[in-house]
């Protein structure tokens, strides 16, 4: 009987010691996590490159179709250290703490698209022209992106995000250039979305981004937020 009481006994400390997780990311930030967040934000070299890459995905190129390149999911914590990344000299830890505190705590997913040879930035005519003239092809408009569905899940539940924006990536020059302002013109190459999502919503240790492509296709990747700051 005593063996068995210092069993349960032992058990009740290590569950103590070690205690299951019971969200799946810090939300919210305490003050020494903003802090941290802070430092490293500071680094302006290596340290904060390889910091914020952990956050990312890359993603090997199909063999045809839309390359999806990388996705991002950055908790408040990447977010915080990338605001300080991005303020100018004379941001203090104080002020990162005085704007942390007027903040609501957002997670981001970032989706890096780019064309591809069999995807490119031109594209047939959709009313389905058959002349062999110039009309039979348009360029890719720079909106593309949203023929991709993208659905973000946790626990089961898709995700309603606060925004949902995409930018159209462009090299300036080359052989099918349109004028995207005057006197500039530049080939489509590709996009980047992003959507913005309330942190405390992700309740769970796993989010799953699906992305539904326009061929058919769809590209699926799994974040592990138990293992995450």
């Amino acid at each position: 009987m005593l063996t068995r009481l210092r069993f349960l006994t032992c058990l009740v400390v290590l569950s103590l010691c070690f205690p299951y997780p019971s969200f799946a990311f810090d939300t919210p930030l305490s003050d020494t996590a903003v802090r941290s967040a802070y430092f490293l934000g500071q680094h302006h070299d290596e340290t904060y490159g390889e910091f914020l890459d952990s956050y990312y995905r890359h993603l090997a190129p199909p063999e045809s179709g839309p390359y999806v390149s990388s996705v991002a999911f950055l908790t408040p914590f990447a977010l915080m250290a990338e605001l300080s990344n991005q303020e100018g000299y004379g941001y203090s830890a104080q002020q990162a703490e005085i704007d942390h505190e007027n903040m609501i705590e957002t997670v981001k997913v970032i989706i890096e698209i780019q064309l591809t040879p069999t995807y490119d930035s031109v594209m047939s005519n959709p009313t389905g022209r058959t002349t062999g003239t110039p009309w039979d092809t348009l360029h890719r408009p720079p909106d593309f992106w949203r023929d991709f569905g993208i659905k973000v899940e946790n626990g089961g539940k898709t995700m309603v995000p606060l925004t949902y924006t995409g930018i159209p990536n462009y090299y300036c020059g080359g052989a099918d250039a349109v004028a995207i302002a005057p006197g500039e013109y530049c080939s489509l190459t590709g996009a980047t979305v992003q959507m913005e999502f309330l942190a405390e919503e992700f309740t769970a240790g796993t989010a799953n981004i699906e992305i539904d492509l326009p061929q058919g296709k769809q590209v699926s990747v799994d974040f592990d937020l138990y293992s995450m700051k």
